[in-house]
């Protein structure tokens, strides 16, 4: 009937088509699937994440506010920056080597 200001539909929206880090532009794009529509999209869609929560924790960005900002706990955002300094993650406490 009506769609919502947060969903309208496709032809009613000004689209800029700035690619992906494969290729700068959808449109012009070889691939025959869509890099964010495969079955890896989510562990793409993390690690892009996680790249940008390193870049920003670089630049001097809090623990919390990285939370915030992409909805996760502040233990996620520890991990990420944990595993991205070479620091393996603790075992748990009921496994044989924690």
């Amino acid at each position: 009937m009506f769609e919502t200001l947060e969903d309208p539909l496709p032809e009613h929206v000004r689209y800029r088509d700035e690619g992906c880090g494969l290729f700068p532009s959808c449109l012009s794009c070889p691939l025959p699937q869509c890099r964010y529509d495969g079955p890896q999209r989510r562990q793409m869609a993390k690690e892009l994440r996680n790249e940008e929560v390193l870049r920003l924790h670089g630049e001097g960005s809090t623990i919390r506010e990285l939370a915030e900002r992409y909805a996760v706990s502040a233990r996620t955002i520890y991990r990420i920056v944990r595993r991205s300094d070479g620091t393996p993650d603790p075992a748990p406490a009921d496994s044989p080597d924690g």
